[in-house]
């Protein structure tokens, strides 16, 4: 597809070029035009309907394109969640029904790995909610958000202990962005606390303050952290993009990001809501 667009764009664009000159020599050399201010105006015409047809051969396939794959992923999304559902009702019916331990054990596997499926689920939901422009902000808790993002981390790292002091906080903002940066926070702080299974959060005075007790990083390190691809530890899993997506959303969002960290301290991570918020 888009090796024949390049092409067709090619062909018309040397014919333009062609078409133009030929339109010079015409009005120049046949009609012998004197006035060239009337010259200059059917040229600004000729260039004005050149550009329009270019830039439809141009942009009208690609637009095609991306409507078509975004109606694949409603539709692909709208199918997934009839599976996605059917297994959690599935896994609660049989844990009710079952008091063998492993069974109970394997039901509880599923069903973590049901509510893993169910993020991704939620993740390309925003994602086709936000490049159709629709509308993503809403009204909700922080503390409670913060409290079920700790629900979900925590059956993914059961050995980390999580400190929770959380005041009623009540915002309107992207929720499913926020959910993506904690989400983001708390795991850079699990994969780097190797020595230390705390971790302390806290909703108070219009911020959430993430605070680890890992190996924490210098100076140069905390300049070079939102730099993609970026790692300060390169035995660490991930490609290093993580910070970067949370800063552009705390940009987007008028949130403030303030990070302090020491060497073999730990890192403090706190995002100041700068919009007003009520309880």
């Amino acid at each position: 597809m888009f090796r024949s667009l390049r092409i067709n764009i090619f062909i018309y664009y040397f014919s333009t070029i062609i078409g133009f000159l030929l339109l010079a020599y015409y009005f120049l050399n046949v009609l012998h035009v004197e006035n060239l201010y009337l010259f200059a105006v059917i040229v600004l015409c000729f260039v004005i309907l050149s550009g329009i047809f270019i830039s439809k051969l141009a942009v009208d396939p690609l637009a095609e394109y991306v409507h078509d794959l975004q109606n694949l992923s409603k539709e692909t999304l709208h199918e997934l969640n009839l599976p996605i559902s059917t297994i959690t009702t599935t896994t609660q019916l049989l844990s009710k029904n079952s008091d063998d331990e492993k069974t109970l054990k394997r039901i509880g596997r599923i069903d973590s790995a049901c509510m893993m499926l169910k993020e991704r689920y939620n993740e390309l939901d925003y994602l086709i909610r936000m490049q159709t422009n629709q509308n993503i902000k809403e009204a909700f808790f922080v503390d409670k958000l913060v409290e079920q993002r700790v629900a979900f981390v925590k059956q993914i790292y059961p050995q980390m202990n999580f400190s929770l002091f959380l005041e009623e906080m009540q915002i309107f903002g992207d929720k499913k962005g926020l959910s993506k940066v904690i989400d983001n926070i708390i795991d850079n702080g699990v994969k780097y606390s190797q020595s230390s299974k705390n971790i302390d959060i806290e909703v108070q005075n219009s911020s959430i303050t993430i605070k680890d007790y890992g190996i924490g990083m210098d100076e140069v390190e905390l300049i070079r952290i939102f730099d993609n691809y970026y790692q300060s530890n390169k035995n660490m899993q991930g490609f290093g993009i993580g910070l970067n997506l949370v800063k552009r959303f705390c940009e987007r969002n008028n949130i403030e990001l303030i990070f302090e960290s020491s060497k073999n301290i730990g890192t403090t991570v706190e995002l100041k809501f700068k919009e007003q918020t009520g309880k």
